[in-house]
């Protein structure tokens, strides 16, 4: 494919893509600060709107996403977003209401806040939340700050560790790290489950919580959750739950019922919102009872029937985002609820689980499969059978790409070896799971045949195989010179 060139390369003296007034009374009256003002002018492209406009179409197009191609990415629930939800959300009586808005003027904002939140406490089994964290990591995040909240009103000022398991998503640790806790990890049985004999032997009175999500990372669902709930609570510790695997159980089963104190959910992974590119992004954080009192600010309450809002509170951990959160995001979710009720929630996960087993098992056919028996959303695979060839889980990944499929999650859990980690999410169909089959079919006979094709992929993108390392340490922020 050719490469795209740079804005700065089609730019042309005189050119420009904007209209302004030749003269403006007031504009002109305008000085500024001597020392405000530029000893050059600014090093801008200077194009036609028309070029302007088919240079980021043309950029658009390159750009692989769930629109445009299959993406199995593990643990990352990379579904459909509806249009509807976009629709909604960019309503002008949605779109174009203030946060400072005096709660009589906004009661419909309010009242989608209200409901999603009861919504969410109905699907996960707690009793109270909110929508202020802005993604899943700040999610995690609260959830810690109520956790020591919780235990500095108990005087437990030891209580310094969270336990976080092996198999871990990487914002659990650096979570527990930002918040000051000492990290404790929690070793992986043969089974794909939490070690229970290592989790006796390391809780304390030290600990604070133990971070879990279930199904965990392996795409595993834990038979012994109510038996680890009890080891935490038993030492008066807190379980912290990581909704990012909360697909594959919705209305199936809930971890409030589980034995969890608190938890976040990550709105894009299971409810549709836009996931990618760092935003925007939604994880309402949600607890028990013994918690409520410590939920952040602000929150939406209800009286006589009218919606209000709690601007303080002496127990609250307080402020983590501005204002609501971001409402556009959860104004999707709502919608994205609403349309599939109670029945249609459950067949989300009932569908994500089926089309994670189909593909397990024809996959097993070209990779190893650690964990044979059934899984939920996702599962894993060791891409260590063409080690013989010089072939590793990084050059299968990067072939897909040639196939016009996104690369699942590689490398990780840590704990797998040459770790390729699938999840298919319930919106693809038959059809595309057994054309990503045939792919994989078409990749191991090319290791067969041809190692080379394989290792040096992928060859059709905008950009080939790139230095990764050598990207991270010395990235390179400017423009070529044209």
């Amino acid at each position: 494919m050719k490469k795209r060139e740079t804005i700065f390369c089609k730019s042309q003296e005189g050119q420009h893509a904007y209209s302004l007034p030749k003269s403006d009374p007031d504009f002109e009256k305008f000085q500024p600060p001597q020392e405000a003002r530029r000893a050059q002018a600014p090093s801008l492209p200077e194009v036609s709107e028309m070029d302007l406009m088919r240079h980021y179409s043309q950029l658009a197009q390159d750009n692989m996403g769930i629109d445009t191609a299959f993406y199995p990415l593990g643990s990352c629930t990379m579904k459909f977003n509806p249009r509807l939800n976009e629709l909604v959300a960019n309503m002008p009586a949605f779109a174009r209401t203030h946060p400072m808005a005096h709660p009589s003027t906004v009661q419909g904002n309010l009242e989608v806040m209200s409901e999603l939140v009861r919504m969410l406490c109905e699907v996960s089994g707690m009793t109270a939340g909110s929508l202020c964290p802005n993604a899943g990591a700040q999610g995690e995040f609260t959830g810690l700050g109520m956790i020591a909240a919780y235990h500095r009103r108990r005087n437990h000022h030891h209580r310094t560790e969270v336990l976080v398991p092996d198999n871990a998503h990487g914002t659990n640790p650096a979570t527990a790290a930002m918040s000051g806790l000492e990290i404790v990890p929690i070793r992986t049985d043969a089974t794909g489950d939490m070690d229970l004999d290592h989790l006796r032997e390391m809780v304390s009175d030290k600990t604070a919580g133990l971070m879990l999500t279930n199904p965990n990372t392996l795409g595993l669902f834990s038979p012994r959750i109510k038996q680890i709930a009890a080891i935490v609570h038993e030492h008066d510790a807190l379980l912290y739950y990581d909704g990012a695997n909360l697909n594959p159980i919705l209305n199936v089963s809930r971890p409030g019922a589980m034995g969890f104190d608190v938890m976040h959910i990550n709105l894009h992974k299971t409810f549709s919102t836009p996931h990618g590119g760092g935003g925007p992004g939604a994880g309402p954080v949600l607890c028990n009872a013994r918690l409520a009192d410590f939920l952040p600010i602000p929150r939406v309450v209800k009286r006589d029937g009218v919606y209000d809002v709690e601007w303080d509170s002496e127990t609250s951990i307080g402020h983590i985002s501005s204002f609501h959160g971001n409402f556009g995001v959860c104004l999707r979710a709502y919608v994205y609820i609403l349309c599939h009720g109670h029945a249609g929630l459950r067949r989300i996960a009932e569908n994500a689980v089926l089309n994670a087993n189909y593909l397990k098992h024809k996959l097993a056919k070209y990779f190893t499969v650690p964990f044979p028996q059934h899984c939920m959303h996702e599962f894993v695979l060791q891409a260590d059978n063409y080690l013989n060839k010089g072939v590793k889980a990084l050059d299968v990944a990067k072939r897909l790409l040639d196939y016009g499929v996104h690369a699942p999650t590689i490398y990780f859990p840590l704990i797998i070896k040459e770790c390729m980690l699938v999840e298919p999410t319930e919106t693809e169909s038959k059809a595309t799971l057994d054309r990503f089959v045939e792919i994989i079919d078409a990749i191991v006979k090319e290791i067969d045949e041809n190692p080379e094709l394989v290792k040096t992929a992928p060859h059709t993108c905008p950009v080939t195989r790139l230095d990764e390392v050598l990207a991270a340490r010395q990235p390179r922020l400017k423009h070529d010179t044209c």
